[in-house]
């Protein structure tokens, strides 16, 4: 039958007859199909018919889509032409360039730290926490940003994390003691968890499902840069004398990033007090989240390194930490009238598995991003800045493979297939590593590289879509935020439970040699400073003995990763097709030159 449906002279939308006779089948529940989805596709065929009555979308041919898959049920929807204009790359172009900065900022300290700490007089355990703030801060507050961006706005909201980043750069560059260098960088990670969590959402309000994978490869490639870039940056300004350069160099690229937010990111806003807006916040619900979730995170990072996992100083936190979660759950599901923390946003397998692969997908990256120069600087012998260019094979190729994986994906409508290749090259990627040692050639070290790289680089863009085909759109950018806040999770947990791997198996290992037997434990304790002892010592037993130690060890982490890729693999089979062609459903998309027009504004 043919399909059009037409608007009149008058600026009446009428509906063909195909159009009524969809959504009448939309309405009513035909012979195998649940109320959910019948709703579903209600929803979806009145939405969409009030949007073209109301003219916010910009399009000349629509299709309600038929399932492709028969034994799956996957709520019929209307796909919309995505025309971008230049408004719409500049606002694009600030949020890439935000995504590239904190990236940047993430990975650029990690190779600078010794000398930092030595020129700041700090010990040790300082330097691990100089590292150590940012990422638990970007992690826990992800989710605190994306509740007060519905409330407050999606643009005052980035603009305020921007904001909040410069300062603690400016504070991190002009530190003279480790105390203040801490408390920047803490600043630093509560500015580029809203950063983070808001650069994905905005995505979502200002690009419909169907074209969303193009421009959420872009935003992973740029990470990805930044991630590259990040540890070669900061080895090449690794002295005394430069390291401040390492916060400084963002400065200029914050403020343009700050005037571009400002300039070109027009959304609709619900016009409200500001009073108002407070009331509505979750006051309650955003403070028992930050203590429960630090409260967690903080052991995990202190256990094996300041104290043994079975110290009471680990294992209390935590339990007082799960506690507070318990209560979190109850406060959002029965108290809060507009909760931090949706729970139903875990109402869906599909998206409760997004989370899940985030997680491990946060652990694979981050662990190979921290063992893998310290692999090449400890038993390969590369300084630090050279440690960074071996590992472009496996960092530059996540950029391209973001951007073409989520191009694919927009133009067939699947993305399930992109899903379980990314977890299978990854897989094979990391379980090539763990036959690396001592002698292995170098070409056969990034060649393996090359393949986990890509494997990463596939999933940015896959998981995104898994989530946000699956995801109720009334709640996206809680979904998105949750996603970015489990993949910061991973981080947190792939370094911790890859630390504790890999000193138990060197302390293991240097305990059945008599050269080191009798200071296993404590060589054990600090990977770096072992790296550091392998550039410098001699030629001869003990620096053989410790680099086949430290490699073998590297390989029983590499193990735990490849079996946890496998394992990420195996989940994936059970996630769901869903249509991709759905319409955009947002109170805070970009103001069209048209709307602008009409009120007024430039």
């Amino acid at each position: 039958m043919e399909r059009m449906s037409v608007m009149a002279p008058s600026g009446h939308f009428s509906l063909s007859v195909a159009d009524r006779l969809a959504l009448q089948n939309a309405i009513t529940p035909g012979e195998g199909s649940s109320p959910r989805v019948s709703r579903a596709r209600a929803e979806s065929a009145l939405n969409y018919y009030q949007t073209r009555r109301s003219g916010f979308l910009n399009d000349k041919s629509t299709e309600v889509l038929e399932d492709e898959d028969e034994d799956e049920e996957c709520p019929k929807t209307v796909a919309t032409e995505f025309r971008p204009d230049v408004r719409f790359y500049l606002a694009f172009s600030s949020l890439a360039a935000l995504s590239l900065v904190v990236a940047l900022d993430g990975t650029s300290i990690s190779v600078a730290l010794p000398v930092i700490t030595q020129y700041l007089n700090g010990s040790a355990i300082e330097g691990f926490w100089a590292g150590t703030s940012f990422l638990l801060c970007s992690t826990v507050f992800q989710p605190i940003y994306a509740s007060f961006s519905d409330i407050f706005g999606r643009k005052q909201m980035t603009l305020l994390a921007v904001a909040v980043f410069l300062v603690g750069c400016v504070v991190s560059g002009t530190s003279h003691i480790m105390t203040i260098m801490l408390i920047g960088r803490s600043i630093q990670g509560i500015g580029g968890s809203g950063i983070i969590a808001l650069t994905n959402i905005l995505v979502t309000d200002m690009v419909p499902l169907r074209y969303r994978g193009n421009w959420v490869g872009i935003l992973g490639a740029t990470w990805a840069v930044g991630s590259v870039i990040g540890p070669v940056v900061g080895g090449s300004l690794a002295h005394t004398s430069t390291w401040q350069w390492i916060f400084y160099l963002n400065l200029p690229f914050i403020v343009a990033s700050f005037a571009m937010v400002f300039v070109f990111i027009r959304l609709r806003n619900k016009p409200s007090t500001f009073a108002a807006k407070l009331r509505r916040a979750d006051w309650v619900g955003s403070v028992v989240f930050i203590g429960s979730t630090t409260a967690v995170l903080v052991p995990l990072t202190w256990g094996g390194v300041m104290y043994d996992w079975t110290s009471w100083r680990v294992i209390a936190p935590i339990g007082f930490g799960i506690t507070g979660l318990i209560i979190l759950w109850y406060h959002e599901r029965f108290v809060a009238a507009e909760p931090v923390i949706r729970t139903v946003v875990f109402a869906n397998r599909t998206t409760n598995i997004a989370y899940l692969a985030a997680t491990m997908h946060g652990m694979v990256l981050w662990c190979l991003l921290y063992y893998q120069p310290l692999y090449y600087e400890g038993v390969r012998g590369f300084s630090p800045v050279i440690a960074g260019v071996a590992l472009f094979p496996a960092t530059f190729t996540v950029a391209p493979t973001a951007i073409v994986t989520g191009f694919v994906i927009s133009k067939f409508g699947r993305y399930r297939w992109a899903v379980w290749a990314g977890w299978g090259c990854t897989t094979l990627g990391v379980g090539f590593l763990c036959a690396v040692d001592i002698s292995t050639q170098l070409t056969q070290v990034l060649l393996t590289d090359l393949l986990a790289g890509i494997g990463l680089g596939g999933l940015f863009p896959a998981l995104q879509f898994q989530l946000q085909a699956a995801s109720d759109p009334k709640t996206l950018a809680f979904s998105v935020a949750m996603f970015s806040f489990f993949r910061g999770l991973g981080q947190t947990l792939g370094i911790a439970i890859g630390g504790t791997i890999f000193q138990n198996e060197l302390a293991s290992k240097l305990s059945q040699q008599p050269l080191f037997a009798d200071r296993a434990q404590e060589l054990a304790k600090d990977a770096t400073s072992l790296v550091s002892w392998m550039r410098s010592a001699p030629e001869g037993e003990a620096r053989q003995v410790m680099r086949t130690a430290y490699t073998e060890s590297l390989q029983t982490v590499y193990i735990a990763l490849a079996c946890l890729a496998l394992a990420a693999t195996a989940v994936s089979l059970f996630i769901r097709h869903y249509d991709i062609d759905q319409a955009m459903e947002t109170d805070q998309g970009l103001v069209s030159k048209e709307e602008a027009d009409r009120a007024g504004r430039p």
